[in-house]
């Protein structure tokens, strides 16, 4: 079916999804991706669901897929890390999702080449879904932020991981802080619109998981399938967005030029070339496109896209696993990198740094990196989104800490009045 207002269908639809206990929508704004599948996906309540905590997390899973070999939507916990090497995460959590949940949904509508399927449940929904009123975006909630730490205990924290960059233990870490608010009270629903109209990006998403939501604003693709390819496209590199044209591309050619963030680049590009080699055909791991400079609309970042094709012997969620979590939100060397993060950092990260997306039946699937988005539980009444960069030997706290503002500035934005 085509429909002329795609913009308002969307609005509609995930109003409705959002009726279930269970949905959700993945959305591209119209970038163009050329490893993008689908405009928008909508997927809402369940008819089978898998939900564990790190153990044999990735083993249920893939007994799951193997029984079901459907449509199915969910997400990976940063703490999944725990499964995969002997780690551990002790530090608060506000927030208690699930280490990974997926589920097979009863009505699935996909949105392609500005066209509109039903794949899963009635096909009269859309009739019933473009009656349902949405009104103005407007914002009705009570929302405090805190940090949780400040700019004296971050730039401490800066300066004990570098450290340990000195004394050799890494290269680098990607170390990040939270902001949080106790007694919030949102409409999500209200809150991912706002988010996503301040900061539209290609793998924006909005999950309902009973009380616990997800509302993401992220850029980045942690790891897709297409056919027997698999992409991954770290992001590592950020450079503030201006009002002044001339600005805004003088920041564009600096950050494309810039000797740090390139040298940050490389060491999560050849973190991520390890990752996939694991599982890789021997010799098809590629580099396509090395320090690619994208806008979005807050920031410029620094994005390589890494390929390879896949052992036809090994199972995707192998591979998903074995590159899990994504070296961008990691370190290098990534298990000490990730031993120092739990360390140093204040919150457990939980479903932030994570991943979220989709599987068709087929095995294709697409997994974005949860950064950018709100965290929110509807009955703890906790709200939570954390930001974070890359810490090297030549980092200046000052500078990062900065990058951190700027990448939670759409965040703020959204929950202030």
């Amino acid at each position: 079916m085509c429909i002329e207002d795609i913009e308002s269908f969307k609005k509609q639809a995930l109003k409705w999804a959002d009726g279930f206990e269970v949905c959700c929508y993945l959305d591209s704004n119209n970038y163009d991706d050329r490893f993008g599948k689908y405009d928008f996906l909508i997927a809402a309540g369940v008819q089978k669901e898998i939900r564990s905590l790190a153990g044999d997390a990735f083993g249920k899973w893939k007994s799951f897929y193997e029984l079901h070999q459907n449509w199915m939507f969910g997400f990976l916990n940063y703490d999944l890390k725990n499964e995969i090497e002997s780690l551990v995460s002790e530090n608060p959590d506000g927030l208690d999702f699930p280490d990974l949940y997926f589920f097979v949904p009863k009505h699935l509508i996909i949105g392609k080449n500005g066209g509109i399927e039903v794949v899963l449940g009635e096909k009269g929904i859309l009739h019933s879904i473009m009656n349902i009123p949405v009104s103005k975006i407007t914002y009705d909630a009570s929302v405090s932020i805190e940090a949780r730490m400040d700019e004296e205990t971050y730039t401490l924290a800066v300066k004990e991981m570098q450290e340990h960059i000195q004394r050799g233990d890494i290269y680098e870490a990607n170390f990040c802080q939270e902001f949080f608010a106790r007694n919030a009270i949102i409409d999500p629903f209200q809150v991912y619109l706002k988010l996503k109209e301040l900061s539209p990006t290609p793998f924006s998403g909005y999950f309902k998981h009973y009380t616990k939501y997800i509302l993401s604003a992220t850029p980045e693709r942690f790891m897709c399938k297409r056919g027997n390819k698999l992409i991954s496209q770290p992001i590592k590199g950020t450079a503030k967005r201006s009002m002044d044209p001339i600005i805004d591309e003088v920041n564009k050619a600096n950050l494309r030029a810039n000797a740090k963030e390139q040298a940050e680049n490389v060491m999560i590009v050849d973190l991520v070339r390890n990752d996939l080699s694991k599982n890789a055909v021997k010799g098809s791991v590629k580099v396509e496109e090395l320090f690619g400079v994208y806008g979005f609309k807050q920031v410029y970042q620094m994005i390589s896209t890494v390929t390879c094709e896949l052992d036809p012997d090994v199972h995707f969620i192998d591979a998903i696993k074995d590159a899990f979590p994504m070296g961008s939100m990691t370190g290098a060397p990534k298990l000490r990198a990730m031993q120092l993060i739990e360390s140093i950092e204040q919150s457990k990260r939980g479903v932030y740094s994570g991943a979220m997306g989709y599987i068709d039946p087929n095995g294709d699937f697409d997994l974005n990196v949860v950064i950018r988005s709100i965290l929110y539980d509807s009955e703890l009444k906790y709200l939570s989104f954390q930001v974070g960069g890359a810490i090297t030997y030549g980092a200046e706290a000052a500078k990062e800490y900065q990058e951190c503002l700027w990448k939670a500035s759409a965040m703020m934005q959204t929950l202030s009045k």
